[in-house]
């Protein structure tokens, strides 16, 4: 190859199938560049049983109606400009959230947001369930002052959330109260870029939206709390009847009674892993985004981080305690069931020690027996051989001058003495063949 080759000739190695798509995914789902009035109104709802085909084609039916070619979906996401508003849309692993921009302009009724100009048959056919809803307001600090907004929380009575972010270059006001359903925030633009002012709007949202599914833990910990209390309770009585098991009929029922605690326990703790695991990690997040829009607290006003930290951070760490208590309860079952298995192995083992003594003692008597009854059969044999033999003798007496009682006593010892040994070779031989075996 030429040195004077340029570098798009160069020879590569085998690239990896997922070497680009990995590498666009720190590029993936950017913030909309938005610039100040704006108006957005945000919904993130959970798709348990909703494809992404079927998303998919609830934003195609949009585009159609206002004659847009929809976006390909590049990762899950997707920005629709129909002209009277722009729509974000993204799929994450347990919910869709449909993110709508508006500028405002005279007439636009600001209470809906950016839903003033999104036809509300198609919002209402969003498919999944309606988890997360949020309005923004973006205004600059010319259209409308930062003590005029705080005078407005100050005079309501209610209890309002509000910090400098962006290291002062803009304010951010919210109560995190549900008024008609929807969380409302303001935001008050001094100085911000419009690509900051677009990341700032994406923080405040992915933080109203980790908090909230954060939360879906919480409720299932206090079942789980419930369950741990009494599992708890149930794990020391049946120790207490493993101390006073008095027989191994006891054991053993201690230990059916542990395996179903065990059951009950395992059970509890594959139905929870995730959902705990997904609180800890979606308060992470929320934790990562606050650091991000940079606070100066407001005198007056507890900032976002402050807020998360009285009112987040223990229900997550109840989150925390549970799954810790639940882990640990199962280890305890486990121990504990396999102590007592190791009990009732044990006297199993006893038992079965106890039976082959038995066994053996049977066996030696059985021998002995053998042995009695193997005599008697040489003396049965005997006893029949020399009886035949006699029979013999006497029909040959007139052949041969023999006498019959004579002949008989001399082969009683030798019938005798033949049966004894072709009872023994037997004997010998079976031995062997067992042996083998």
């Amino acid at each position: 190859m030429s040195t004077q080759d340029p570098p798009n000739y160069v020879q590569r190695p085998t690239e990896h199938p997922l070497r680009y798509k990995l590498n666009n995914e720190v590029h993936a789902r950017p913030p909309v560049t938005v610039s100040h009035p704006q108006l957005v109104s945000y919904v993130a709802l959970m798709h348990e049983g909703v494809s992404e085909q079927d998303e998919l084609a609830h934003l195609q039916a949009l585009a159609d109606a206002y004659a847009r070619p929809l976006p390909k979906a590049d990762g899950g996401h997707l920005q629709l400009d129909v002209g009277d508003f722009q729509l974000k849309w993204e799929r994450h692993n347990e919910f869709s959230s449909y993110a709508f921009f508006l500028t405002p302009t005279t007439g636009t009724d600001g209470t809906r947001g950016a839903l003033w100009a999104v036809p509300q048959t198609w919002f209402e056919g969003l498919p999944g369930l309606l988890m997360v809803a949020t309005h923004i307001e973006l205004r600059s600090i010319a259209e409308l002052s930062p003590s005029v907004v705080m005078e407005r929380f100050i005079s309501s009575g209610r209890q309002a959330v509000g910090a400098q972010v962006s290291d002062g270059a803009a304010w951010v006001f919210t109560d995190f109260v549900l008024t008609d359903g929807w969380s409302r925030y303001t935001v008050i633009d001094e100085r911000l870029t419009p690509r900051q002012a677009g990341r700032t709007l994406q923080r405040l949202l992915e933080i109203e939206t980790y908090r909230i599914i954060a939360l879906l833990a919480f409720p299932v910990a206090k079942d789980v709390g419930r369950l741990l209390g009494r599992a708890e309770g149930e794990l020391a009585n049946l120790m207490d009847g493993m101390g006073n098991a008095a027989s191994a009929e006891d054991e053993r029922s201690v230990l059916s009674h542990l395996t179903r605690l065990a059951a009950e326990v395992e059970h509890s703790v594959a139905r929870t892993t995730f959902r705990f695991g997904a609180a800890q990690a979606y308060y992470r997040l929320v934790r990562s985004r606050i650091a991000e829009l940079r606070e100066q607290r407001i005198e007056g006003f507890p900032t976002i981080g402050e807020f998360m930290d009285r009112r987040l951070a223990p229900a997550i760490s109840t989150c925390e305690a549970i799954a810790r208590r639940q882990d640990d309860l199962s280890g305890r079952v486990a121990r504990n069931s396999q102590l007592l298995r190791t009990r009732v192995d044990i006297e199993l083992q006893r038992q079965n020690q106890e039976l082959l003594a038995q066994m053996n003692s049977r066996a030696r008597l059985q021998l002995r027996l053998q042995e009695t009854v193997e005599g008697l059969s040489i003396v049965a044999i005997t006893y029949y051989a020399s009886q035949l033999i006699q029979y013999l003798a006497k029909g040959m007496k007139p052949f041969v001058p023999v006498n019959p009682e004579i002949v008989t006593a001399l082969s009683i010892p030798l019938i005798a003495g033949l049966a004894a040994f072709g009872l023994q070779r037997m004997r010998r031989k079976l031995a062997a063949e067992e042996g083998t075996h």
